[in-house]
């Protein structure tokens, strides 16, 4: 039995006409052989390196990690495909319908992969199946390519049902990656307590960024802070969010794999709404527009940088008492990114000066020590979310981590974490004078904890209001361009 997805997008279309078999027997003849230089990852070693860590996690047990498969966006369309970042993690292969298979092998594990194969040209499939066909998608790496490109043993997908059910029954212990493959998930059986933890353990594994990947992460966030340049220089003529948007991924585009997640590009009143996607709004000039993007790096390391920026150029007296609130509480949440501290420490400074912030502005209703008390918390009307996530392959990464390891845990060197405070003062909200409603402030840096406190990676990119304003001025004159 072959394992397959449903819904699954179709190989022929409405619109396509059949091959006549003269074609078919035209088509597959003729074709030089296959020459492609396959080479290492240059990478592999560290990739295996993290599979003999999850080895010794779960000695004994089979360990199943599957990427996805493209995903309809409409009829027989696909959004471009993303691997998933756990078996992504593991072997490096950004192909789609993998499958790694780690089995008990003497004091390990043996680790297979198991990929599309590539039947070449020689099979009619090559032009009639519009999902895999070569000259439809290009061609896919194949098995003994893949087995030399990512140094571990490979097999053909059609290969893994029959795997899979020697595997089960050995009755040994089968762990499963849940939620990234229908297919697998409904052919394991279900033991929630051992996949949860399999999954929670795999999320904690990238809790501790290695030196490589800090510097892919700073790669990124070079890209970004390019692109969030190249929206400065285009502002002056940018009317709509889309058109910011458009601009910044870009960017996104040509330097990396593509934004870290959906670009908030959100200017005016759109700034209250914390995750402002739709970017159909107006561009205008006096009001503030918050722009909240990532670069994903070639090698799927995002960045998330958030820069709110004023339209025009020049902050009014209420956006920048707003903006230097949020500068100074994301000020002291950095004196709070340091190993031994609890990972909240940087979120309980930040809200300590937001709450001292706006009971000096008039806006809290009581003092701020009360606001912030554990059964009040009235300062977050106003601030809404907490100030930090890890980052890494995914925007909010580790995000299976066990709490006790993460949310309530300790922060340890070698972590990466956002530091991100706001304010969103909403338009229609009574308890703010009127002349702070629909301001929306966010300032979000990237920061590693070191052995000695912690390292901003995006120190880079202007974030002090004065040296926001010159920043825009700077890229205005700029004729410098993508």
């Amino acid at each position: 039995m072959v394992l397959a997805v449903e819904p699954e997008l179709p190989k022929k279309a409405s619109h396509d006409v059949g091959p006549p078999p003269a074609l078919l027997e035209f088509m597959v003849t003729e074709w030089e052989p296959r020459n492609d230089a396959i080479e290492a990852l240059p990478e592999a070693a560290r990739f295996r390196a993290r599979r003999e860590a999850l080895s010794k996690l779960f000695p004994g047990e089979v360990l199943v990690v599957g990427t996805g498969h493209e995903k309809i966006r409409a009829n027989d369309t696909a959004y471009r495909f993303r691997p998933g970042t756990d078996f992504y993690y593991l072997t490096g292969n950004t192909e789609p319908d993998c499958v790694l298979v780690m089995t008990p092998s003497g004091g390990g594990h043996a680790a297979v992969m198991y990929v599309e194969p590539n039947p070449g040209k020689t099979d009619a499939s090559f032009f009639t199946d519009r999902v895999k066909g070569e000259l439809w998608v290009g061609p896919r790496l194949g098995v003994p390519e893949s087995a030399l490109r990512y140094g571990l043993d490979a097999r053909a997908v059609t290969q893994l049902a029959e795997d899979l059910d020697a595997a089960v029954s050995s009755r040994a212990v089968v762990r499963l990656l849940r939620g990234i493959d229908p297919a697998l998930d409904g052919r394991l059986a279900v033991d929630s307590e051992r996949d949860r933890e399999f999954s929670a353990k795999l999320s904690e594994m990238r809790l501790i960024k290695d030196e490589y990947e800090i510097g892919e992460l700073e790669r990124a966030i070079e890209s970004t802070r390019r692109g969030f340049e190249d929206v400065l220089r285009a502002l002056p003529r940018s009317r709509t969010e889309r058109h910011v948007e458009g601009v910044f991924n870009l960017r996104a585009r040509v330097e990396g794999n593509d934004v870290g997640y959906s670009t908030i590009a959100a200017a005016g009143r759109h700034a209250c709404t914390l995750h402002w996607t739709s970017n159909d709004g107006p561009v205008r000039p006096g009001e503030l527009l918050l722009l909240d993007a990532g670069v994903e790096a070639t090698t799927l390391y995002t960045a998330d940088i958030t820069r709110t920026v004023p339209i025009g150029g020049s902050f009014s007296r209420e956006q920048r008492e707003i903006y230097e609130l949020v500068y100074a509480a994301q000020e002291a949440a950095f004196t709070g990114c340091a190993p031994g501290n609890d990972f909240m420490a940087p979120n309980d400074a930040a809200m300590k000066v937001l709450a001292h912030g706006l009971e000096r502005l008039g806006i809290l209703p009581m003092p701020a020590e009360e606001a912030l008390l554990a059964t009040n918390m009235f300062y977050k009307r106003y601030s809404l979310h907490g100030v930090s996530h890890m980052l890494g392959l995914d925007v909010h990464d580790c995000a299976k981590a066990r709490e006790e390891n993460y949310k309530y845990g300790k922060l340890e060197a070698g972590m990466v974490l956002t530091v991100e405070p706001g304010l969103y003062f909403q338009p229609d909200d009574k308890t703010v004078p009127a002349r702070y409603r629909g301001i929306g402030v966010r300032i979000e840096d990237d920061v590693v904890i070191t052995p000695g406190g912690y390292r901003n990676l995006s120190a880079g990119i202007p974030r002090e209001a004065d040296a926001v304003e010159r920043w825009i001025r700077e890229c205005e004159r700029s004729s410098t361009a993508l």
